[in-house]
C-alpha cells in the first residue's frame, strides 16, 4: 500500500467548500489510483521503489488560473485544470525520490470552472471536481491525451476513480 501526502489548499477565499470532506474524498479516490497495477505499470512511476506519493491540489478563482495559464502555457484565457507534473517532466537523471517519498507535482483547479461545468455537463459540483483531479492526478503520473488511445485511457480511469466514491 502506497502512503499518500496530499495537500489541499483553497485560495480563493470566497468559495467555501468542504475542505476536509473533499480532501478525504481525494485521498480515497488517489488510493484506488495508485493501487491500479494498470496505471501504475504505465506510469512514470514504473521503475522506481517508493513508499510514499506526495502532490499538492490547489483550488483557485478564474483570475488565477488564467494568470497561470497565459505565465506557464501562454494560454490568454482561464482553463479547469492546470498540472504541473514536476517528477514525471523531469529528465530520468533529474527524477529523485528522497528516503522512499516520491513528489510528482502540483494540480492547479478553477473553483469557477467547476462551478460553470458542472452546470453544463450536468453533474454536480464534486463529480466535476473529482473528475478534473483525477485528471490532474494521471497527468503527474505522466499520462497525456494526445492521442485518441491516451484520451480514451484516461478518460476511463478519470471515471473509474471517481466512480468509487459514489
Amino acid at each position: 500500500m502506497t502512503n499518500l501526502n496530499i495537500f489541499l489548499e483553497n485560495t480563493y477565499d470566497e468559495y467555501k467548500i468542504d475542505e476536509v470532506a473533499i480532501h478525504k474524498d481525494i485521498v480515497k479516490m488517489s488510493e484506488y489510483i495508485f493501487e491500479d497495477s494498470t496505471i501504475i505499470s504505465k506510469s512514470c512511476l514504473k521503475e522506481y521503489s517508493y513508499n510514499t506519493v506526495c502532490f499538492d491540489i490547489v483550488l483557485v478563482n478564474n483570475e488565477e488560473i488564467h494568470r497561470i495559464n497565459k505565465e506557464y502555457r501562454q494560454k490568454d484565457s482561464p482553463t479547469d485544470v492546470i498540472t504541473f507534473a514536476i517528477f514525471a517532466d523531469s529528465p530520468k537523471e533529474e527524477q529523485y525520490i528522497f528516503d522512499g517519498e516520491v513528489n510528482l507535482g502540483e494540480i492547479i483547479v478553477s473553483l469557477d470552472k467547476i462551478e460553470e461545468q458542472s452546470k453544463e455537463n450536468n453533474v454536480s459540483f464534486n463529480d466535476e471536481l473529482y473528475f478534473l483531479v483525477a485528471h490532474g492526478i494521471l497527468h503527474l503520473l505522466g499520462f497525456d491525451h494526445q492521442t485518441e488511445e491516451d484520451y480514451n485511457f484516461m478518460v476511463e480511469n478519470q471515471n473509474k476513480s471517481k466512480a468509487i466514491l459514489l
